[in-house]
């Protein structure tokens, strides 16, 4: 048992709800959830024991999720503790951090003591971004609208309050050196980190990047304003409803960006080649389907079994990872009509076919998204840096797939492929409004370039300071499980005898690529001078 911090029970967060059997284990054991409405340890992989039943672990991260799911048995009573352990359970000590456990004080009230969930609900708390879930075993699904609203109440529990100032709208500096030693005051005290650290104080966008060698430190600037929770439960801008930057992604992509070199970073949605062979046959054989195609289309979706996700250039356990799998999927999904798109100049691709011009016969239509900068703007000194026109630009290419199910560059585009990529470029900004993954996929491409900038530009060097606990893994980010297969789905539009059975696309991040489009700023000096930071603070508008 590891011992509690201080040699005693430490104050922390209470526990409070009931319990409900869930159909597993013996009688009279129960799976739960823990909600901690305190403050936690800052461990974001633990686990913890109890005096209920100490031989069966709780697993969970609470310095995000603040929950704990696993069997118990009996009742929760008061006096009764909960111990948090740092690392894994059941693993090797040389592969373990060194066991540190707090000890909490579970509150009972008359019997009724443990808020209900199946841990299949509390691994969704852990799982969910954008609308998208995954389960243990990598598959994707679309999350449930009921799961979806009972996430939501959950996350805006575990919520703190925002503090005043930062409700405040406008430009906001935050100094990646003084927030790396607040990170660092608060592991140390064995705190976790604030809702303002691990959403970087509200900014919403990178817009500038100062170096500053006189206090050894980088600055970044953007808008930002107060948060809320939006409508898939994520963390968005109070008035603007654009996503806030996430200390997360930001770790992963200074980690990464080295490595990403070699592949960019990329998630694409790929047919396996016997799914591929499978669906070629299939289509052969169809002939004239007639009016109910419902059959038809589980018939195909049947036979293209599961897909595979492809990510490169970042853990595909980050949260990094998991927008771009979100925001690829669910681009699909308007595309293809599942899904209603959120704006109305945005129909869905297969509507187009069917109230315009002939229907391509044996053509896949291929979506994929990059990032759309206008420019890098730099001072002569390189210490100052603007982002221009960050958003984001939908490509496209129509694929062939012959008889054996191989797939090619047709080499041209459809009319109706291309005018469907147009109309997602154009109205990028206002999707991002109303679909929060799109933002996040955006704030993912400022952090990349951010990362691709400070590197190329070697920006640690300027500033004297090598972002060491930033850098380090002893600074773990959130682990989700890693995306591995997506059941395929198909829909069809009756067009003059023919059918649309198919799409595909992905995401392509190149951070270095607006690097290449660097040009001189000389009125970018008076702005670093009055964007320095007023004295130790990490954060200020």
């Amino acid at each position: 048992m590891a011992s509690s911090v201080g040699g005693s029970v430490a104050p922390g967060p209470r526990f409070s709800g009931r319990n409900t059997p869930s159909g597993h284990g013996s009688a009279g054991q129960r799976r739960i959830k823990l909600l901690a409405t305190g403050k936690m340890p800052n461990y974001p992989i633990c686990w913890a024991t109890t005096t209920l039943q100490r031989s069966q672990p709780l697993v969970g991260r609470p310095n995000r999720s603040r929950f704990f799911t696993g069997p118990l048995s009996g009742h929760a009573r008061d006096g009764a503790t909960l111990t948090v352990h740092r690392g894994r359970p059941f693993m090797s000590t040389h592969h373990r951090t060194p066991s540190l456990g707090i000890r909490f004080v579970l509150a009972a009230t008359l019997g009724a003591c443990l808020l209900a969930a199946s841990q299949a609900h509390a691994q969704l708390i852990n799982q969910q971004v954008g609308g998208v879930s995954i389960d243990a075993n990598g598959l994707v699904s679309k999350i449930q609208i009921d799961q979806l609203n009972s996430l939501k109440q959950d996350r805006l529990a575990a919520m703190q309050p925002v503090p005043g100032a930062l409700q405040d709208k406008g430009l906001r500096k935050v100094s990646l050196r003084q927030l790396e030693a607040a990170i660092k005051a608060h592991t140390q005290r064995g705190e976790p980190l604030s809702d303002e650290m691990r959403y970087l104080a509200g900014i919403q966008r990178i817009q500038y990047v100062f170096v500053y060698p006189e206090q050894q430190d980088i600055v970044i600037a953007g808008p930002a304003e107060g948060w809320k929770l939006d409508a898939l439960g994520e963390v968005v801008g109070e008035t603007t409803n654009l996503p806030v930057l996430l200390l997360d992604d930001l770790l992963v992509a200074l980690r990464s960006i080295e490595g990403a070199q070699s592949t960019g970073i990329q998630c694409s949605i790929e047919p396996t080649p016997e799914g591929q062979a499978r669906t070629a046959e299939f289509t052969r054989r169809l002939r004239n389907p007639g009016a109910n195609i419902d059959p038809i289309l589980r018939k195909l979706e049947e036979v293209a079994g599961q897909r595979n996700v492809i990510l490169k250039g970042v853990p595909t356990s980050s949260h990094f990872a998991r927008v771009l799998l979100a925001a690829d999927y669910r681009m699909k999904r308007i595309a293809m009509g599942f899904d209603e798109s959120p704006i109305r100049q945005l129909p869905s691709y297969l509507q187009m076919v069917k109230t315009t011009g002939r229907t391509p016969r044996n053509m896949f239509p291929r979506w994929w998204l990059e990032p759309r900068y206008e420019a890098i703007v730099g001072d002569a000194d390189g210490l100052a840096y603007e982002i221009q026109g960050g958003s984001v630009k939908c490509m496209t290419e129509d694929q062939m797939l012959d008889a054996q199910g191989r797939r090619s560059a047709s080499g041209k585009t459809d009319p109706r492929t291309e005018k469907w990529a147009q109309l997602m470029t154009t109205h990028y900004d206002e999707l991002a409004a109303k679909d929060s993954i799109f933002g996040q996929l955006r704030n993912c491409m400022d952090l990349a370039v951010l990362a691709a900038l400070i590197e190329r530009e070697n920006l640690t060097a300027k500033a004297g300071w090598s972002m060491p606990l930033l850098m380090d893994a002893s600074l773990p980010v959130e682990e989700y499980h890693a995306p591995q297969h997506v059941d395929s789905m198909a829909t069809a539009v009756n067009k003059k005898g023919a059918w649309v059975l198919s799409i595909s696309g992905g995401v392509f991040i190149n951070p270095w690529a607006p690097l290449e489009q660097a040009k001189a700023g000389p009125q970018l000096a008076p702005l670093r001078a009055e964007a320095a930071a007023p004295g130790k603070q990490w954060w200020w508008n």
